[in-house]
């Protein structure tokens, strides 16, 4: 049967999780895939704006919960893998926004740094995707999406360990989708340009840098976090049925000067 466009993106019936939901990226997501009619499970450190996020759902019509969990620790992980099926069942859509970047020179990148951003940024995505999709391959659907940035193509003056993350991820992304989109579950990544975030507030907050990094784009403009809505609710849905292994550039055009 052919599905009616609005067929197509519509979420209803589906579980979503997302990191980093507390802010940025991760929680302009989870607001889009919750409109798009998804219940929406909220996963990151702070509960407090966690519990922001889930009002701001709730005060729309939407369907929230939270799950505090502190994504570098590997046994919480295993938990909060676990616990994300308890208010809505078990999730068949999972969104990995969760992110830091120590922003310093190479040659001050401590072992600790390099330690933390990898945890987080890559082995998190990682082992909660590895957790979660057994049971979205037992339904015959799901998908995963990662969060890449333009880093996973090209250098950026203090960025080593984020750079390497991203630059994983969107290999990961791959493997990933080697290994299960035959069983219905399909693993795309969305690469952000510059987005006002807590993550690229050195940037944002230096109108120089700011502007000069618009100028790189096509559009002529850095983005709004609203500009990530689409591709997110295209990855999620039945609208990208025959997409896996991808990596989708939302910045504007940046990348492809």
């Amino acid at each position: 049967m052919t599905l009616r466009a609005a067929d197509l993106f519509d979420l209803n019936g589906k579980v979503a999780l997302v990191t980093g939901a507390n802010s940025g990226i991760g929680r302009e997501i989870a607001l889009a895939l919750a409109d798009a009619g998804a219940a929406v499970v909220l996963m990151a450190r702070r509960k407090d704006l966690l519990e922001e996020t889930q009002a701001h759902i709730q005060a729309l019509g939407g369907r929230a919960s939270t799950l505090s969990c502190d994504l570098a620790d590997r046994a919480a992980l295993r938990e909060a893998a676990t616990q994300s099926a308890v208010a809505f069942g078990t999730p068949n859509i999972l969104v990995n926004a969760a992110g830091i970047n120590p922003r310093k020179p190479i040659a001050d990148v401590t072992e600790a740094d390099w330690d933390a951003t990898m945890r987080i940024n890559l082995d998190a995505p990682f082992f909660l995707t590895q957790a979660l999709v057994p049971a979205m391959c037992q339904l015959g659907w799901g998908r995963v999406i990662h969060i890449a940035s333009l880093q996973s193509l090209r250098a950026f003056t203090n960025g080593a360990p984020y750079g390497a993350s991203k630059g994983a991820i969107m290999q990961l992304t791959r493997a990933h989708a080697q290994a299960w989109s035959a069983q219905g579950v399909n693993v795309n990544a969305i690469a952000p340009g510059f987005f006002p975030t807590a993550l690229t507030a050195p940037v944002v907050n230096d109108p120089k840098k700011w502007q000069a990094n618009a100028d790189q784009t096509f559009i002529g403009r850095n983005g709004a976090l609203e500009d990530l809505r689409g591709a997110a609710i295209f990855l999620a849905s039945r609208a990208s049925n025959y997409i896996t292994g991808q990596t989708i550039f939302v910045d504007g055009g940046f990348s492809a000067g």
